[in-house]
């Protein structure tokens, strides 16, 4: 067990440290997270449809009959999610610089992706693909505001800024410093825009989600989500926040696949995708990562006092997803006795997850669900569906299972550790 340590923390840590520093990473990851809620609000509109798909009847017929009128409001939130991307991940990327005016660049950003959406009819009319301001376009989102800020920073390396005397508010000197940043980014966005429609005749978000489509289709399977929240655990064996850092790969697709769920949803077909954002934190992260819940019970039964007192502040955090006074104070990080349930565990979880939904036995996402609930109830907002809640309450006393012998171990090293301390009092005490 030392030595797989040893070499994981050889290996594995510094890799995993670069990762969590990279700067265009975390702003893709920070950039992407920013959106969670505007997509909530958007999936929100498809609870009437999975509820008359449940009922059915009369009231079935009559949502579907206004389905117009509850889906309304994703034309404002999911429809458009790859513009509030492009802000976010490019305010997100001008803020780890240190640049100012960071909002700016998130506007910039947002008007990079209107172009690139945009293709030429004839030679006056400019059509938009509005598919590719949701999430068709995220991707593109995150390549025009990545570049966005790197074209500033450049321009402000060669001093192309126009600077305005110190008597001037700051901002109005702001925004003049980001006029010509602003003029270059559009242009090359326009030209790369003309290029794709004249000579292509297609939209750049096309021609990304065709180089993408290997990549998307082979993320939404059950290998690569065990993949994902093993290497997602193992990260936080060795005291690096696991999810944090992997998400900055899967977010983006996990987020799409939600998009088009809800899509299929509100056009009246069947949703496709079992790997979303909220079934790998409603079913895979159930009381936090590690789905220790059941854990932290046995702690605040434990007769090792340690352990009893980190479970009893732990439990009310435990039941609303948030587990980083376990992780921490247990602690999880480099515990032996811990490792194998910690990081494995999860794994098999996500296995069944996946095939319960693939096969059928329980519905597929609709959307996205509000997080940070009691466990079952995101899995079921998120798929309406009562087996939903079942399975994310059965992963956590699997998981419960999977801790007990575990556990014990621990608890009996931890009671010999007590017993010890207690005896070298006692014989200072004696001693004096």
């Amino acid at each position: 067990m030392t030595a797989i340590q040893n070499f994981l923390q050889k290996w594995l840590f510094p890799i995993a440290q670069k990762l969590e520093q990279q700067r265009h990473l975390q702003a893709v990851k920070n950039g992407v997270v920013a959106i969670i809620p505007i997509i909530i609000v958007g999936s929100f509109c498809q609870i009437p449809l999975g509820l008359g798909n449940l009922i059915g009847g009369g009231f079935g017929a009559w949502v579907t009959e206004h389905s117009a009128i509850f889906t309304f409001p994703t034309n404002f939130t999911t429809n458009i999610m790859s513009l509030f991307s492009a802000f976010f991940i490019a305010e997100s990327l001008a803020k780890s610089y240190g640049m100012k005016a960071t909002s700016m660049h998130g506007v910039c950003a947002v008007l990079v992706q209107c172009v690139l959406c945009a293709s030429f009819v004839g030679d006056v009319t400019t059509v938009w693909d509005v598919a590719s301001f949701g999430s068709e376009g995220l991707f593109v989102s995150i390549i025009g505001g990545l570049l966005v800020v790197e074209i500033a920073r450049l321009t402000e390396k060669l001093h192309l800024t126009i600077r305005m005397p110190e008597s001037v508010p700051t901002m109005v000197s702001e925004s003049f410093a980001s006029l010509i940043p602003f003029a270059i980014n559009i242009v090359l966005a326009c030209v790369v825009a003309g290029l794709c429609s004249v000579y292509g005749q297609t939209t750049f978000p096309k021609i990304i989600m065709s180089l993408l489509a290997p990549a998307i289709s082979s993320m939404d399977s059950v290998w690569a989500v065990a993949i994902i929240i093993f290497l997602t655990q193992l990260l936080w064996v060795f005291g690096l926040h696991g999810a944090a850092i992997t998400q900055s790969v899967w977010a983006a697709f996990a987020i799409q696949y939600a998009t088009e769920n809800a899509a299929a949803v509100a056009a009246g077909l069947e949703p496709t995708h079992v790997f979303t954002y909220g079934f790998y934190f409603g079913f895979l992260q159930v009381s936090g990562s590690g789905m220790t819940l059941l854990l932290v019970l046995m702690m605040c039964r434990s007769k090792a006092k340690s352990l009893s007192a980190v479970g009893k502040i732990g439990i009310v955090p435990s039941i609303f997803g948030i587990n980083e006074p376990i992780i921490f104070g247990v602690p999880m990080i480099m515990n032996p006795y811990m490792l194998v349930p910690f990081v494995f565990g999860p794994v098999i979880c996500a296995i069944i997850s996946y095939q319960a939904m693939a096969s059928g036995l329980v519905s597929l996402p609709l959307g996205e669900a509000p997080g940070f609930l009691p466990p079952g109830f995101q899995a079921f907002l998120l798929t309406m569906d009562w087996k939903a809640a079942v399975l994310a309450i059965f992963n956590v006393c699997l998981m419960g299972l999977f801790y007990y012998p575990f556990f014990k171990a621990m608890e009996a090293d931890e009671l010999r550790k007590e017993q010890e301390i207690e005896a070298q009092k006692a014989a200072e005490l004696q001693g004096e």
